[in-house]
């Protein structure tokens, strides 16, 4: 029997793509189970029940290796627990079938070069950020309340003539920024 198995790393992405992928390769929707879950999370529900429903003979298909495992040490781990159950795995876009000899290497190699290629953008990415904070750059998305306007946007959130919506509009931002930039708004006494 085949089982799938499909996870997003946001709840912004959509598992389509690879539902789509494992219904043509065979896999009933019935036994398709999905997280939506970052890889580096080890609370996966899904993962934990395909796991459990595969049975000796079976085949858990996967579009790609890293929808599966959140390291090399866990991929392998993954591999050993499906191999015990006397089940295969099978990656679709890297044609790797764990019920064969050359599968089973494959996916081996496979694994340690997405480990290595993960490690060495890892390090691109740390040196680049280094980098930067030699050259006085700050990481992070530049704020849209600042200066003249942050000022402007306080004294007008103290306000209670002006809506929210009204200082939205005459700074520029939207509600959201308002409240996460100037928090809670002050409660006015009521004048008697």
């Amino acid at each position: 029997m085949l089982l799938g198995y499909a996870r997003v790393s946001t709840q912004d992405q959509h598992l389509e793509p690879q539902l789509d992928a494992l219904k043509a390769d065979g896999v009933d929707v019935e036994r398709i189970y999905t997280d939506k879950a970052t890889g580096a999370n080890s609370d996966r529900p899904g993962l934990v029940a395909v796991l459990k429903a595969l049975r000796e003979g079976d085949t858990l298909v996967v579009v790609k290796l890293d929808r599966l495992a959140r390291s090399m040490k866990h991929l392998i781990e993954l591999g050993e627990a499906i191999q015990a159950r006397g089940a295969a795995l099978r990656v679709l876009d890297a044609g790797i079938d764990t019920g064969t000899p050359v599968g089973r290497l494959t996916f081996h190699i496979i694994g340690a070069l997405a480990e290595f290629e993960l490690a060495l953008i890892r390090e691109r990415t740390q040196a680049g950020l280094r980098a930067a904070r030699e050259r006085g750059r700050r990481g992070g998305r530049k704020k849209k309340l600042d200066g003249k306007t942050l000022d402007l946007a306080r004294a007008l959130w103290s306000n209670p003539e002006f809506t929210v919506d009204d200082i939205a509009e005459q700074v520029k931002v939207s509600r959201r920024t308002l409240f996460r930039e100037l928090g809670a708004r002050p409660v006015q006494a009521p004048s008697s």
